[in-house]
């Protein structure tokens, strides 16, 4: 058995260092990397294209017409307008058609996860403009970036937005389409970006803050073990005492923002056993380890073996997603290979499924006479909020939008490496309803993934009540 475990201080090695950004320096780094990385995606991605070197998010005098695209002057609706603070609502009735314009501009050029690097140059550009100091990560994508000062209460909040694009090919139509070949925002990563800088922006206008705001934009939310562990490794949640962020949900309605204590995601963790014996004919099955029947034991024997083994509550579940082996009817193969994700919701059973995995696969196997190598490659914790940060959060919501915006939310089973922050700092991670009367997307990493672009200004308005609320506790 071969378990790769992706825990540790810092994955990619080297220092911890925070780089300071130098507004005079060439912030696009032209390096590709290997885009092998794209079978560690937690699903059914399917790989593209790198962007074309050379071009960049635009800035400067090409900004104006590009953050106009799509005509954003048709206007978006505030659905939290009035609800103050009152330089927040004259923030957002100025720069409403901004963020939406935002958001537009980073849907149409996507970059892959650890290849963010012009939408790093792009936010360093604007966080530079507000006064800002960005810190880009070691790995030379993503950033963190202070805002305000420490308070009489000495309390740092962090938000967070991931930055990456997925490995998918577009199919909305939208005029602000992706016009990168194979790469696409078909997460919601865009949105969150454009509500960070959005929240970042609006906080920066803001007569005095309780404390320090910590910016996180994270690179390679889409790949595992996850960018949050870049973060991490640089120092990015040092000092920080709770931390926050928003995921679109295409299931909720725009308006809405959905909360829930303890566990809100799974584990997903990647499993892959290559088998190998003696082949033969068909017709003697008995001389050989059969291969494709120790398959089909190992198929539907661990999964039901799991259930039996751990306990139901913890929503534990084995699927497998590949099977391949041999050719011909009449001959057994000689080596085979099953590939699947094992996810759990509880951290405690995480870290024992391991060992059990190994036993279990031993048990299925050795009396078939059939060799194998297991390949158990953890993934990201579960996201487990904390009650008392989602306790402000729902606070924050039902100021910055009314309570008729609350909605609880369920379970998923899918992956979100945000569970790495909160193993070192309390925090709360909440849905943010993007479903319109117009949308027709019904689930994330879909080409035809859309949203009502007036879930923008309700994710501005999140993020700035929930970092008062907690820097006022």
């Amino acid at each position: 058995m071969t378990a790769l475990d992706s825990r540790g201080p810092n994955p990619h090695g080297g220092n911890s260092v925070i780089h300071t950004a130098d507004p005079a320096a060439d912030p696009l780094d032209e390096r590709a990397e290997d885009r092998e990385q794209y079978a560690d995606v937690a699903g059914e991605d399917e790989g593209g294209d790198s962007p074309p070197p050379g071009r960049t998010l635009s800035t400067g005098p090409e900004r104006a017409r590009e953050e106009t695209m799509g005509d954003v002057r048709s206007g978006v609706t505030d659905l939290g307008e009035g609800r103050g603070p009152g330089w927040l609502d004259e923030w957002l009735a100025a720069n409403s058609e901004r963020v939406v314009a935002w958001r537009r501009q980073l849907h149409s050029e996507p970059e892959l996860s650890r290849d963010e690097h012009r939408t790093t140059g792009w936010l360093v550009e604007r966080l530079t403009a507000l006064g800002l100091r960005p810190r880009i990560l070691p790995v030379g994508t993503g950033l963190v970036c202070d805002l305000g000062s420490e308070g009489s209460n000495g309390r740092t909040i962090a938000l967070r937005a991931d930055i990456d694009a997925l490995p998918l090919t577009e199919a909305t139509g939208v005029p602000f389409a992706s016009n990168t070949q194979g790469v696409a925002h078909c997460c919601g990563h865009d949105a969150h970006t454009a509500v960070l800088l959005g929240a970042a922006t609006a906080l920066a206008a803001a007569p005095r803050l309780p404390g320090r705001v910590r910016l996180i934009f994270q690179p390679a939310e889409e790949v595992m073990p996850g960018g949050a562990l870049d973060v991490l490794a640089a120092g990015g949640l040092d000092g920080v005492d709770r931390i926050f962020g928003l995921h679109c949900d295409p299931r909720l309605p725009v308006g809405t923002v959905g909360t829930r204590i303890g566990a809100l995601t799974s584990a997903s963790d990647l499993l892959e056993v290559r088998l190998n014996s003696p082949g033969g004919h068909t017709s003697r099955p008995h001389l050989t380890g059969d291969l494709v029947y120790a398959l089909g034991s190992l198929i539907t024997g661990l999964p039901a073996l799991l259930s039996r083994r751990v306990d139901p509550r913890t929503g534990t579940v084995l699927a497998w997603g590949a099977v391949r082996s041999g050719e011909a009817a009449n001959a057994i193969p000689q080596e085979g290979v099953l590939r699947g994700t094992l996810r759990t919701g509880d951290r405690d059973t995480w870290a024992e499924l391991g060992p059990l995995v190994r036993e279990l696969v031993q048990g299925l196997l050795g009396p078939l006479g059939v060799g194998f190598d297991l390949q158990h490659r953890r993934g990201v914790p579960p996201v487990v909020n904390d009650a008392e940060s989602t306790r402000l959060m729902r606070a924050a919501v039902g100021e910055a939008l009314g309570e008729q915006a609350q909605s609880g939310t369920p379970q998923s089973s899918g992956g979100e490496d945000f569970g790495w922050y909160l193993e070192h700092a309390p925090g709360s991670f909440a849905r943010l309803g993007v479903a319109g009367p117009d949308t027709t997307s019904t689930d994330l990493h879909q080409p035809n993934f859309e949203l009502d672009e007036r879930a923008l200004l309700v994710g501005v308005r999140t993020m700035v009540h929930t970092a008062l609320c907690a820097l006022r506790e």
